[in-house]
């Protein structure tokens, strides 16, 4: 029953007022690759991080002959230049990655008809780091971001053991652990000039002391989750150093936080290597192998997404069978509008609202703004006719049940997930 306080949303008011809640609800955006302003110069922002953004760099070269290796000795700001002319000159800008750049000059109130770049320079250059920051979360409406955090990063490290790191309550930290389980050599060399006794060889010492430096800057970080990315060809289990790692260091550490272990599986590196960051490519993935660790370890939660279209479907399944499994985002190169829908509709249908429906994966802050706004009026919209459809059926819902299932999905399961009171 509901209360006068609680009263039902008519049909005719029944979209608006979902697609309202859907831009307007504090977002979680529980992975990116942002940092936080007390990392200097590792927080990317303004106009020329936007138009040098590994997506435009790639798009750019379809339309050119130019020598990769020109292109990589420009300045940015060259760089930025050469890009805009293409996409946004002499071509109409109408791709995801473009269009997010003329959302983000619009919602900055610059003014998008004049076309001029040096004016949209000059308008933030006149900002601080700040600044900027706080406006762009504003503009957002997110309000809490998780950043990717790398012990081996010589930039970033300092940062955190001058203890600077977690300043900014806004910002949380997740400690990723790619070149552990994908790159072990050079991982055996980063942890030995850290102080660690490990060496490549597999021993009780090397993961004794391998877990000892997960846990130690689980704790310095407060570290939400472990995260890494995976190829598309990653088998579990499988007698090889990842599975070892997995079943030796990275479970029982995660158990010891209680924290998730996330894994983001299905990309092929440097696929064109003259093309740097861009040169990256999506692959097929095997869902077995993430159905192996839920079932092997139920008590351990796992944060999966993968990067192949072909693999969503299977993947939202599985998650219907684990409780320990939770699915989140529309990861890379399936961050574009079109599969922002497919996914989020069947994810709703089999799934109901216990996902997570999106994270931005941003690596420039003002990207923050396309890229959730884009994805807010599509969860809305899907939301929306699921809503209709049930008033349809008798089933009536009160504005407050609507802002309870946009804040689980944008917010709460997340942290619901983590065990963590929402902060």
């Amino acid at each position: 029953m509901t209360t006068q306080s609680q009263s039902v949303v008519s049909l005719a008011d029944l979209r608006q007022t979902v697609e309202r809640l859907a831009m307007t609800t504090p977002v979680t955006d529980m992975h990116t690759h942002l940092y936080a302003p007390e990392f200097g110069d590792l927080l990317l922002w303004g106009i020329d991080e936007l138009l040098t953004y590994h997506y435009l760099i790639s798009e750019s070269f379809r339309w050119s002959e130019e020598e990769y290796s020109h292109f990589w000795s420009l300045t940015k700001r060259e760089q930025a230049d050469w890009i805009w002319k293409l996409l946004f000159i002499d071509h109409s800008p109408l791709s995801e990655a473009a269009t997010g750049f003329i959302t983000i000059l619009k919602r900055l109130g610059l003014d998008v008809s004049s076309r001029n770049l040096d004016d949209y320079r000059e308008a933030l250059s006149r900002r601080t780091v700040q600044e900027q920051v706080d406006t762009v979360m504003q503009i957002s409406g997110v309000s809490k971001i998780v950043m990717t955090n790398d012990p081996f990063d010589s930039v970033e490290r300092p940062v955190w053991l001058a203890d600077q790191g977690k300043s900014d309550p806004r910002f949380y930290a997740a400690l990723r652990v790619d070149a552990l389980l994908n790159d072990w050599p050079h991982a055996v060399k980063e942890l030995q000039k850290l102080g660690y006794d490990v060496q490549t060889e597999w021993s009780q010492r090397t993961k004794e002391e391998t877990r000892r430096f997960l846990s130690e800057w689980i704790i310095r970080m407060d570290a939400l989750y472990l995260a890494v990315s995976m190829p598309g060809d990653f088998v579990y289990p499988a007698d090889d150093h990842r599975s070892k790692m997995i079943d030796d260091v990275m479970v029982p550490v995660c158990g010891e936080r209680n924290i998730p272990f996330a894994l983001m599986i299905g990309v092929r590196r440097r696929v064109n290597p003259s093309l740097g960051l861009a040169g990256d490519m999506s692959m097929r993935s095997d869902v077995t192998a993430v159905e192996a660790l839920c079932r092997r370890y139920p008590e351990q939660k796992f944060l999966i997404t993968m990067l192949a279209r072909e693999n969503q479907h299977e993947l939202t399944v599985l998650a219907r069978k684990f409780r320990n499994l939770m699915i989140f985002g529309c990861w890379w190169f399936l961050h574009i509008e079109s599969m922002v829908e497919e996914m989020t509709r069947f994810r709703v249908e089999l799934l109901g609202t216990s996902m997570i429906p999106q994270h931005s994966d941003c690596r420039v802050f003002e990207q923050l703004i396309y890229k959730w706004e884009h994805s807010r009026r599509i969860i809305g919209s899907v939301l929306a006719d699921k809503y209709e459809k049930l008033h349809h059926s008798g089933w009536s819902v009160t504005e407050e049940e609507i802002q309870r299932d946009l804040d689980d999905m944008l917010n709460q399961n997340f942290w619901r997930f983590l065990g963590k009171e929402h902060k």
